[in-house]
């Protein structure tokens, strides 16, 4: 555990866990009505049962999920984004939809259901708030009740580096969230807002089994990660070994394929046999990351392509060697 590792509101579990305290509504609402633009009471907390000090199951999620005088609100925190998070968040926000659709006596079309992303590493052409509704290709709502707000905190973030207090000032409770200690310190003289919320945040990251959460959650990301470049270098490496008894098969000397691929071939033997070739690309397979694997692959054998352009190989003979498309071939020689 790293006793001195500070957890930022960039984190979900911090952010969570000062915003469902119930001293803190007041940031809480602050927040929902900069947002949505609305006024904002009578917010019920819905699972304020699973706040840290009352829980010891590492891996159990928190969720900020509200009821409140406009419909249920849901709050996510994407400290990273990927390809899959739209689709993730999505899913929790059509849950609370569709269980309350189904339990309730009666359609309720003017309760709101709406889900807030407080979203890092989005790509900076973004604009700082997006709302998503459901609509057709004409721009006709379908359901007018299910919206979904998608914030660029890094957006929010990088203000803290304009400054320009004006600017700061006004959307202070977005530029406050993500920034570190160091940050707030300075963002805090003379805003209680900020005050009061680093604060919280110090409380937080004093709580033992918070750390020992958080110290769990970095471990297996860490955990993650290795095992995503493992099934990478695997990939690369497999499709090196694969390419190369190819080459050795066809005739081609040691010598001659140590110069085409830029490459220096080790001494052991590389036509290894049939059923031993089986057997690793199993093992990597399953060992490995399925996706970190086929990229692995995939930039292998770019490289390599690339490689054999270089000595005037034909695209034809390229592509029996490589086993891709001759298309293929000419889409990575043309990106070259």
């Amino acid at each position: 555990m790293d006793n001195n590792k500070w957890y930022s509101g960039k984190y979900d579990r911090a952010f969570k866990e000062v915003m469902l305290k119930e001293s803190n509504r007041d940031l809480l609402t602050m927040l929902l009505e900069h947002i949505l633009k609305v006024k904002i009471n009578n917010i019920t907390i819905l699972n304020n049962e699973k706040l840290v000090c009352n829980i010891h199951i590492r891996s159990q999620r928190l969720d900020l999920n509200l009821d409140t005088n406009i419909g249920k609100i849901n709050v996510e925190v994407n400290s990273s984004y990927k390809r899959i998070t739209p689709s993730r968040n999505f899913s929790y926000l059509a849950d609370i939809y569709s269980h309350d659709i189904l339990v309730g006596k009666e359609y309720d079309l003017n309760k709101k259901y709406i889900q807030i992303n407080l979203s890092y590493g989005l790509n900076n052409n973004i604009e700082p708030i997006d709302i998503y509704k459901i609509r057709n290709d004409k721009g006709n709502t379908y359901i007018d009740n299910f919206i979904i707000y998608s914030i660029n905190m890094d957006y929010y973030i990088n203000l803290f580096n304009t400054n320009d207090k004006k600017i700061i000032k006004d959307d202070i409770i977005l530029v406050m969230l993500g920034q570190e200690r160091n940050n707030l310190i300075k963002l805090a003289k003379n805003n209680k807002v900020v005050s009061k919320y680093m604060n919280e945040l110090d409380e937080v990251n004093k709580n033992p089994e918070f750390r020992e959460y958080m110290s769990y959650e970095l471990e297996q990301e860490i955990l993650r990660n290795s095992e995503r470049k493992l099934g990478f270098k695997e990939g690369t490496e497999q499709t090196k070994k694969l390419i190369i008894d190819s080459l050795l098969a066809s005739g081609m000397s040691k010598e001659e394929i140590e110069k085409r691929l830029n490459i220096k071939l080790e001494s052991r033997e590389y036509m290894s046999k049939e059923e031993d070739d089986r057997k690793i690309r199993n093992t990597l397979i399953k060992e490995a990351d399925e996706n970190g694997f086929n990229r692995g692959i995939e930039q292998s054998k770019k490289e390599i392509v690339n490689n054999l352009l270089n000595t005037n190989m034909s695209i034809s003979d390229i592509s029996k060697i490589v086993n891709l498309p001759e298309e293929e071939i000419i889409k990575i020689k043309d990106a070259k």
